[in-house]
């Protein structure tokens, strides 16, 4: 398996030591933009990591969301694209249709880009209804690296968050997960 973390504005340092890849944090809802995303995928691209970008999915208006995230977004081609599907801050959630809809908006303003679904095990068994999760699955389960407790294929395993969040990905070399991330 391969090793990874993914970060947002309060990663600002991080080592990139030992890393495959690396997911960082490009936006939330329609209004917040990471300023440090640009320097946190170029320490990872220097690195030789894969890179992936994430948004935190709020409810309602998820086309302008979509569009949001992938305008303000730091990718390039071969870059990973996620949507961070969990509760808010102020307790709510993006609903299982509108959390499929960002999906597949995503998937139809970015089709040369792979793009997933991250959430947590208890929004995989009890919230989503349509086991929609686009080109793969990002599930976070803090048990033993590689063995989330779920019964559905998953790509990538977030298995901590202390002292950051780190991630595993079900891959056999980088080389395989790059070439995965670049979809002909």
């Amino acid at each position: 398996m391969l090793h990874g973390v993914d970060v947002s504005s309060y990663n600002s340092s991080f080592s990139t030591k030992g890393l495959d890849f690396v997911f960082v944090k490009a936006t939330e809802g329609r209004s917040y933009v990471n300023p440090h995303q640009s320097a946190q995928a170029a320490r990872a691209r220097e690195a030789g990591c894969v890179v992936g970008f994430y948004h935190f999915l709020w409810p309602g208006h998820i086309t302008a969301q979509a569009e949001y995230f992938v305008e303000k977004c730091a990718s390039v081609h071969g870059d990973l694209l996620a949507v961070d599907w969990e509760s808010t801050g102020a307790g709510t959630h993006a609903s299982n249709a509108q959390k499929d809809q960002f999906l597949r908006e995503v998937k139809k303003l970015r089709p040369t880009h792979r793009v997933m679904l991250y959430c947590n095990r208890d929004f995989w068994l009890n919230h989503d209804t349509t086991s929609y999760a686009a080109d793969g699955l990002w599930i976070a389960d803090y048990v033993t690296a590689g063995h989330p407790r779920i019964k559905a294929k998953w790509r990538i395993h977030q298995y901590t968050d202390s002292p950051l969040d780190k991630d595993v990905a079900a891959f056999a070399s980088r080389a395989e997960l790059k070439k995965w991330a670049h979809p002909a």
